[in-house]
């Protein structure tokens, strides 16, 4: 079957060929002519373990050795531009090498199309649907975290290790992104919404993801891509949902076939949590520890209502790009 005679004829008597045909319709991927070196679940993982070893093992030794033990009390600007400096060589450039060796042909596996307008609006509604949706996961998540660990000597005893080490985070991303002028404001968002939306979504949407997809179905790909994506954060309470924003960030690389498209919700998730933050002063952006003063009923009502929005709007975007494909 080639890509001609799918365009042609979408549907034919073969089942399995149907299946394997809507696919490529419904995403307009399939493997693209690419011609692995080695195997793509191979290259997945030497991608999730390279990234994970460069940038949190390396990238911090780095920083030990350039502050010291109490990197803490160094200037704040100057962590800043050692962490962006990370995430450029040790994500973005090692998904680049990594897509020249083992792919050679790096638009491919990174995916380069440029989408139109509409493809970004549609995409765009549903970061603003799925913000709110993932921020009252969380509360509610929290909520029954401390009924359980206040019944549970065993959770409570994993709550509190899990506190302490939330606490660590949530001072290091404070200290990021407490600012006392305008550049140091532009500065804080490159660090944390620019640099990583292009650095991360390269990494993962693009290399690891794309590697995944060429052995297993898209919607496994895409799940497991963000599992690693959620546990690459080192946020405790918060890898859930960052596991979920992932895997939309994994589904609209597939449907659209663009790097550009997640990358672009990346940014402006991270984009608004900071501006958010800049001109509210609002904790809550970066504290994730439990709470018990929740309206459970109104936070459920809501979920669901967002839910339900969240699942028309994904039915929308597959008609979108269903018919795209076939005309």
């Amino acid at each position: 079957m080639n890509d001609d005679n799918s365009q042609q004829n979408p549907l034919n008597d073969d089942p399995d060929q149907n299946q394997e045909q809507q696919d490529n319709l419904t995403g307009q991927l399939g493997s693209g002519g690419i011609q692995p070196r080695i195997s793509p679940i191979a290259a997945a993982f030497i991608g999730l373990i390279g990234g994970f070893l460069l940038y949190q093992i390396v990238g911090g030794v780095l920083i030990l050795l350039i502050f010291g033990i109490n990197f803490e009390q160094a200037p704040v600007n100057s962590v800043r531009l050692i962490t962006m400096a990370g995430q450029i060589l040790f994500i973005l450039l090692p998904a680049l090498l990594f897509s020249k060796w083992f792919y050679v042909d790096i638009s491919s596996v990174i995916r380069t199309r440029v989408p139109s307008w509409r493809e970004f609006v549609l995409f765009g509604i549903g970061i603003i649907l799925l913000t709110p949706l993932l921020q009252y996961f969380l509360i509610l998540q929290n909520y029954f975290i401390e009924i359980w660990a206040a019944n549970s000597q065993v959770i409570h005893s994993v709550k509190s290790a899990l506190d302490s080490f939330n606490d660590l985070v949530e001072k290091t991303y404070g200290n990021l992104l407490t600012t006392h002028n305008i550049i140091e404001q532009f500065l804080v968002i490159a660090v944390v919404a620019l640099v990583p939306a292009i650095c991360e979504e390269t990494m993962f949407r693009g290399f690891i993801q794309k590697s995944f997809e060429l052995r297993i179905k898209p919607v496994w790909a895409a799940l497991i891509t963000a599992v690693f994506f959620g546990i690459y954060h080192f946020n405790p309470y918060g890898v859930i949902p960052l596991i979920l924003l992932g895997f939309y960030f994994g589904f609209a690389a597939y449907m659209s076939n663009s790097i550009l498209i997640p990358m672009s919700l990346h940014f402006v998730n991270n984009f608004i949590a900071v501006m958010v933050y800049f001109t509210m002063g609002n904790e809550d952006l970066i504290n994730s520890t439990p709470d018990t003063s929740v309206d459970l009923n109104s936070t459920v009502v809501i979920m669901l209502l967002l839910i339900i929005l969240m699942v028309g709007l994904v039915i929308s975007i597959k008609r979108y790009y269903s018919k795209m494909v076939i005309n």
